[in-house]
């Protein structure tokens, strides 16, 4: 049986209209109890894009590696390419499925779905846009199986085909960390242990900000504005280096912030 889920979590307030500051709050940990290398999963049987189900009662023979993503989610942006290269390497060892959650900034373009035939297109809307090569699989509206895990926007986990979780990376595109469990799975050695990188994985996703507010609606922008300040502003920021890769951006602005805020003491010092 899939755990009790707190019903401050479920209806509108997980599926959301506008992203608040108390969601970041959220995003930045796993409580105690959630669901990490040694759980077991909860139950849950959902459909995939291409007509199967991913289901807890038949994973298969082989380990799973299981993203949680939207297509509103910069982290997801981020990470798409890295597990597609990590999915060409380990796709014959390891089942690979990206389950399509809540819309992490909905906007007015993109909005947060309402019905389970919305959140079905946005999760086609999701494949599409990466040109995902292996399987997407559906949640329920009200999102059952990613609040069980405790709803992160990107969190990935790798589980054996007993149903047991033997790693959990905070954020799908530390592919650093993903790649070192994948091969000792496929390797064939025990794997417990997990990430919990946080600056690098959202320094790379800063630079898809911009893209992310340009697909979703300019609401999504402003509410990134209220809700993470010093995260808008680097993605703001980030858009003077069109020329970088956009996992590259978000660190050439933190750089470029840490210069000019070094540049405004250092004057200050010389005027005082």
């Amino acid at each position: 049986m899939a755990p009790h889920l707190p019903a401050q979590q479920s209806g509108p307030d997980y599926r959301f209209e506008r992203f608040r500051t108390r969601l970041l709050i959220d995003d930045m940990t796993f409580g105690r109890d959630a669901l990490g290398p040694g759980s077991r999963l909860p139950e849950f049987d959902l459909p995939t894009l291409d007509g199967g189900r991913f289901t807890s009662r038949a994973l298969g023979r082989r380990p799973v590696l299981m993203v949680f993503g939207s297509r509103t989610c910069p982290v997801t942006e981020s990470a798409v390419p890295a597990l597609k290269r990590l999915h060409r390497r380990f796709g014959e060892r390891v089942r690979f499925v990206l389950v399509n959650t809540r819309e992490a900034h909905p906007g007015q373009t993109i909005r947060q779905p309402a019905t389970a035939a919305e959140k079905h297109r946005h999760a086609q809307q999701l494949r599409d846009h990466h040109g995902i090569p292996f399987e997407v699989a559906v949640d329920d509206i009200d999102g059952t199986l990613h609040r069980a895990f405790t709803p992160k926007p990107n969190s990935a986990y790798l589980i054996d085909a007993t149903g047991t979780i033997t790693f959990r990376a905070h954020w799908a595109n530390d592919e650093t960390a993903l790649r070192r469990a994948l091969e000792q799975v496929a390797s064939g050695k025990t794997v417990h242990g997990r990430s919990r990188a946080m600056a690098r994985p959202l320094l790379r996703a800063v630079g898809h900000l911009p893209g992310i507010v340009t697909a979703a609606g300019s609401r999504t922008g402003r509410d990134v504005w209220r809700a993470a300040p010093p995260l808008a502003v680097l993605g703001a920021l980030s858009r003077l280096f069109p020329r970088l890769p956009a996992d590259r951006r978000g660190p050439a602005a933190a750089a470029a912030a840490l210069i000019a805020c070094a540049a405004t003491a250092g004057l200050f010092v010389v005027l005082v």
